[in-house]
């Protein structure tokens, strides 16, 4: 029962994260917000919804192993499966001066949400500064993405919105009513049965909270990115592939802690102090000189990623 507890909370955390995504998007454009700021605020914030309710969920259960855990194996799982199982597909690469911007706020991000992680507890203040890190993040990317669309001569919003998914500014008011109704009512049952299908399940066979967290719940929040990818690959597109893994572990360390240390401290366990911090530096540290380098993630990479990744997992359990 408990299993289907955590299946069951994911698949409705991800439907109800999309159906707020979609519902928020055409409410926005409606109201004739710049297709950039939809998708530099909305688009990235309902895409992380379901890692932020379980971050949350988590934080007021007093089950910190969860929420840190549910991080630091979701950006370890977006650098090894989420761009190994692309990589046989098609060579992935990132490279210019936008790839090397948000590789330094990765950096930067990790070293901070690192060096909270070793001080034993995230506190409320460091929450809050996780929190404005994240804002002056998305602040930098409206900047830039206004200076793009003036260089380009950026006039008619219809140009953007292909580039969100399901947009459409002429949606029915009762359609879009729907949509964020099931995404603000989803989003936190979806988070309620999946803490409590981890957490049974951590007590049935004997392991940690944390690992739960590091494994089942990180893999399954990393679906919908590892889709993402697989599709851009498929579709000749796999160089944006490592800039979305690079987002999502910037906003995982950044806004989804520090909402979660906001809301109640977050006790560090030892397992991820002495284990998988270090892991999850270490697959971050991997992307460098690819990125630097402008060097392409091919088929060899791309084992070797997912073979460190079954190891990582086996070592986790056992």
């Amino acid at each position: 029962m408990d299993l289907f507890y955590l299946i069951f909370g994911l698949a409705v955390l991800v439907g109800a994260g999309d159906s707020l995504v979609r519902g928020a998007v055409a409410l926005s454009l409606k109201f004739g917000i710049p297709a950039i700021i939809v998708s530099a605020t909305i688009v990235a914030i309902g895409t992380s919804a379901p890692e932020l309710l379980i971050g949350i969920k988590a934080a007021l259960e007093g089950a910190p192993g969860i929420a840190l855990g549910n991080v630091v194996g979701s950006n370890i799982a977006n650098v090894f499966l989420v761009l190994g199982v692309p990589a046989l597909i098609a060579p992935l690469a990132a490279c210019g001066q936008d790839a090397h911007r948000n590789l330094y706020f990765m950096i930067g991000a990790t070293i901070l949400f690192s060096a909270l992680v070793l001080s034993g507890t995230i506190a409320f203040w460091g929450g809050l500064v996780l929190i404005a890190v994240s804002l002056v993040m998305i602040a930098d990317s409206l900047r830039l993405g206004f200076a793009a669309r003036a260089e380009a001569g950026i006039v008619d919003e219809a140009a953007e919105l292909a580039e969100l998914e399901d947009a459409d500014p002429d949606m029915p008011q009762w359609k879009i009513t729907v949509l964020v109704l099931v995404g603000i009512v989803g989003l936190p049952l979806g988070a309620d049965f999946l803490v409590s299908g981890a957490r049974g399940i951590a007590l049935s066979i004997g392991v940690s909270e944390t690992v739960i967290g590091l494994t089942l719940v990180a893999i399954g929040t990393s679906l919908p990115e590892l889709a993402t990818t697989v599709v851009a690959a498929l579709r000749n597109q796999a160089d944006v592939a490592i800039g979305n893994v690079i987002g999502s572990n910037i906003f995982n360390a950044t806004a989804i802690i520090g909402a979660a240390a906001m809301v109640a401290p977050l006790s560090v366990p030892a397992e991820i102090i002495s284990r998988d911090l270090w892991v999850m530096i270490a697959a971050s540290a991997i992307l460098v000189p690819f990125v630097l380098l402008c060097k392409p993630l091919g088929r060899v990479v791309g084992f070797c990623f997912l073979g460190a990744y079954v190891i990582y997992v086996y070592i986790a359990f056992f």
